[in-house]
């Protein structure tokens, strides 16, 4: 059997639940995997047979993205050229991560192919939303478009919808707390967050996309995005601040860390992921503003636990992914 698993490449929740779903998908075939995008400093540990520019957005520094940027990196001529040009009638199962490149490509071509991303959650009209419309609807439904759709999301809001993965390297970890706080805020700038951590009493650990060599000013470490740190620094931390993306909140909700929430200004999918953390309990702060002094000092004063129940199901849901829409 040939399978293609395409991936999207913006932000490293997508290539964290890669690592995990690759090795399962090798056990049933030929395995070819595709990343379209930008803005990643995760990667994944096999060879790629696709690299595409592909469609993506850059992450501001006020809490946004920073359309001026995104519009420069965008190259819409050659995404039209790459849907066009890509060989797929040779797959006998074509999955996708919110991926755009194959899936326009699976749609020109009249292939089916099998959602398996947090994104098509929103399929389903259960899957909490701050509000009954956004345009930003019509870019789950567009933006990667296929036939069949696995889910996941904090909760099973529909029958195709799953609780998160959980990565391996993250369930056999072992944890502890050592008093800091663990922080993963992309759309924002060292130098706020540093403005306002800084006058805190306890020790920060911010994971920075802009920072090239750990440096620690006070009480605020800033180091550069990887994995293994990332991991080390969760496992032992006491909460983690972070945006309004999925997989890291999961990962520390699993964890029993605390979690205060941030969504990316004008970000409707992380507006939609904070609703629905907040019905489990978990605090979320709009925007960072002159009463964000306030809500830190509330974060950090709660010492409320948020159970969760995150079954390791992943093979299960890979091996009834491959028998029901292989060829």
């Amino acid at each position: 059997m040939k399978i293609l698993y395409a991936i999207q490449g913006t932000g490293n929740g997508h290539i964290s639940r890669a690592r995990e779903i690759v090795p399962l998908l090798q056990q049933y075939g030929e395995l070819d995997l595709l990343i379209s995008g930008t803005q990643a400093e995760v990667s994944l540990s096999q060879p790629l047979k696709y690299k595409f520019h592909g469609f993506s957005f850059v992450f501001g520094t006020k809490g946004g993205v920073d359309n001026w940027a995104t519009f420069k990196i965008m190259n819409l001529p050659q995404l039209w050229r790459d849907m066009h040009s890509l060989p797929l009638k040779n797959y006998d199962l074509i999955i996708n991560d919110f991926e755009p490149v194959s899936a326009w490509a699976c749609k020109l071509q009249k292939i089916p192919s099998v959602s398996l991303s947090h994104q098509c959650s929103f399929i389903s009209p259960n899957t909490p939303r701050p509000q009954k419309w956004n345009y930003a609807e019509w870019l789950f439904k567009y933006y990667s478009p296929t036939t069949y759709h696995v889910g996941f999301h904090f909760e099973r809001y529909a029958d195709f919808i799953h609780t998160p993965v959980i990565r391996s390297e993250i369930r056999n970890m072992e944890t502890s707390n050592k008093g800091h706080y663990t922080v993963y805020l992309p759309a924002y700038d060292d130098k706020t967050l540093l403005n306002y951590l800084g006058k805190t009493d306890v020790e920060w650990h911010i994971f920075s996309k802009r920072q090239k060599n750990a440096t620690r000013i006070g009480n605020v470490h800033i180091c550069p995005v990887n994995n293994h740190e990332f991991n080390k620094s969760l496992a032992s931390c006491t909460g983690l601040l972070t945006g309004g993306g999925f997989e890291g909140p999961a990962e520390a909700l699993f964890l029993q860390k605390k979690v205060l929430m941030i969504p990316m200004t004008g970000q409707y999918e992380q507006r939609c992921n904070a609703l629905s953390a907040s019905k489990l309990g978990v605090p979320v702060v709009n925007e960072i503003d002159g009463n964000f002094n306030n809500h830190i000092a509330n974060w950090l004063n709660d010492d409320k636990k948020i159970q969760v129940n995150f079954p390791d199901e992943t093979a299960a849901i890979v091996d009834n992914l491959v028998k029901t829409y292989a060829k």
